[in-house]
């Protein structure tokens, strides 16, 4: 068995669901609890997950919470000496 996600244009969902339910045998349909929550949840876990590895690879710093209110008070200072 193969599990594939399909998209289907809005105006043929019902035909679409006949051809399931006449080859029902052959076809399971199952709603993504994951996309049903957050239609983005899969880039969203692949951009999270990009994330981890350039911190964990030393691509990208990771803050703690007092570096990163360090940052912010000079990007602020910076930003209002700018205006």
């Amino acid at each position: 068995m193969q599990t594939m996600a399909i998209q289907i244009q809005d105006d043929y969902v019902n035909d679409f669901m006949n051809y399931v339910n006449n080859h029902s045998d052959s076809i399971t349909i199952q709603k993504d609890k994951n996309l049903e929550l957050d239609p983005y949840f899969y880039e969203r876990k692949r951009d999270l997950e990009q994330i981890i590895e350039d911190s964990e690879n030393g691509t990208m710093e990771i803050l703690s919470q007092e570096q990163y209110e360090k940052e912010m008070k000079i990007f602020f200072k910076d930003l209002n000496a700018n205006l």
